[in-house]
């Protein structure tokens, strides 16, 4: 069973299956709310790179038409979290089949290291999976998500998250993961049946490049979900409540409306 999503002003909300009227937001979503300050930076260089790697390209646009020489500078950024998006879902895709034993064969080229490295992951550490790609529901605090995969990995009952991102493992992953973790319910994809998140000891991320993999432990402790509720409050007033709080004006002189007003109208 797969459980419906939707996109609304660049957020995703899981719709109950049980209940279509009702919509929740996605942790990933949620966790959107964390200041990213280093991403206009880091969109500034890649701006700066395409103009200076796509120099004769850029010219010629511009020459033709300006407006769209700007317009491909601009997206520059977009496409190469697209490019990383893909890719991601390629990896993950793989890894999955990859973790339910599915004889995969030959891959994809630029999928060739990242199964290397995800199947010496599997013979080494030998990690035995409770659950893979299922969905989990808080009714409790009004969110959802889809994990990767829960398994007994020794002694220990481990929430994983595969990652691919060139830049490494990042700090909000451990909320990603504890929002998962605390939960009330997991929709199992095969049955639609709902039954409760088991017991989860600690987190990891298994980064996996094309040069090497690395299972990183991630904090795990309650206080961590503190924070994610803090972010989901954060995220109703982005969302929802903020759209109320400003009238329209009882006085006003002059050409004084503002963009704000006339969304409003």
């Amino acid at each position: 069973m797969t459980i419906q999503t939707i996109k609304r002003s660049g957020a995703r909300f899981y719709v109950d299956p049980a209940d279509g009227e009702k919509k929740v937001p996605g942790v990933t979503s949620v966790l959107s709310m964390l200041p990213k300050g280093f991403l206009t930076f880091w969109a500034a260089k890649e701006v700066a790179e395409t103009a200076v790697n796509d120099l004769g390209a850029v010219v010629n646009i511009a020459l033709r038409d300006p407006a769209a020489a700007v317009d491909y500078l601009k997206r520059s950024p977009t496409r190469t979290t697209a490019k990383a998006a893909d890719t991601g879902s390629a990896a993950h895709d793989l890894f999955e089949r990859l973790a339910r034993g599915e004889r995969v064969g030959r891959v994809h080229p630029d999928m060739a290291q990242y199964a290397r490295h995800f199947a010496a992951f599997l013979d080494e550490q030998q990690p035995e999976f409770l659950h893979l790609e299922e969905t989990i529901w808080s009714d409790q605090h009004g969110y959802a998500g889809s994990f990767d995969a829960i398994a007994k990995l020794g002694d220990e009952t481990v929430i994983l998250d595969w990652k691919t991102t060139r830049s490494g493992v990042h700090e909000d992953v451990a909320l990603q993961l504890k929002a998962y973790a605390r939960a009330d319910r997991m929709i199992l994809a095969a049955t639609g049946e709902s039954i409760p998140v088991p017991a989860v000891d600690a987190a990891a991320v298994l980064h996996v490049r094309p040069e090497g993999a690395k299972l990183v432990p991630v904090d795990c402790s309650d206080d961590l979900f503190d924070v994610f509720t803090a972010l989901l409050t954060v995220f109703q007033w982005d969302t929802v409540r903020k759209k109320n709080v400003v009238g329209r004006p009882v006085w006003s002189t002059g050409a004084a409306e503002t963009g704000t007003e006339r969304r409003a109208a």
